[in-house]
């Protein structure tokens, strides 16, 4: 119980308006990306505009980095999702081959491992392995959601869950939350565009 307390504690102390606000544009973009409704980009693109402060601040330098890259993506995914390549001007879902997922896989452990290795060898870094890791994976999948490929709600699920650990560590509840929520979301997500793309083929 004492235990419970001092995390409680910790967590109201470190509490912080800008995360809060970060934390319910993540939830709003991931609940319309669900939907496949266009603006779930400009709340990832306000959203990651607040994250690369907050992790550069606890010293998840990769983290703050992959926001950078998070604000790109949401012009990148307005603009693919607005273009369209199906009726209606609407962005198809697509699935990837086992190879496809192979070759990702593999690219993502390549880049998680050298990048870990200059983390650690050259900069402060927490946990530079993992950091890497799940900014590369996040690179990956964010990449796939713009391009509206169905396993990305899969790729997430594994993502979040080593985000959630990560950022425990780092005291950013809140964060971690939002994390715990981004599980769930996936899971309801992946059962959602899988409907859709077995609609979009019957």
């Amino acid at each position: 119980m004492e235990t419970l307390q001092q995390h409680l504690h910790q967590a109201l102390a470190s509490f912080s308006w800008w995360e809060a606000a970060a934390v319910l544009l993540g939830v709003a973009y991931l609940l319309l990306a669900v939907r496949e409704n266009i603006w779930c980009w400009t709340a990832a693109f306000l959203s990651t505009s607040i994250f690369v402060f907050l992790f550069w601040d606890v010293s998840l330098l990769m983290e703050s980095g992959l926001q950078v890259y998070y604000l790109i993506m949401a012009v990148y995914g307005w603009r693919q999702w607005q273009q369209g390549s199906g009726e209606k001007g609407e962005l198809q879902i697509q699935r990837w081959s086992w190879r496809q997922h192979l070759l990702a896989a593999g690219l993502v452990l390549l880049l998680a491992s050298a990048s870990g290795l200059l983390l650690r060898q050259n900069t402060g870094a927490v946990m530079p392995f993992l950091d890497s890791f799940t900014s590369w994976g996040a690179v990956l999948s964010t990449w796939m959601v713009a391009r509206k490929i169905l396993e990305n709600w899969l790729y997430w699920l594994l993502i979040d869950s080593l985000s959630i650990y990560l950022y425990l560590d780092r005291s950013l509840y809140l964060t971690a939350l939002l994390f715990l929520f981004y599980l769930i979301i996936a899971f309801f997500g992946y059962r959602q565009w899988l409907r859709h793309y077995q609609k979009q083929h019957s």
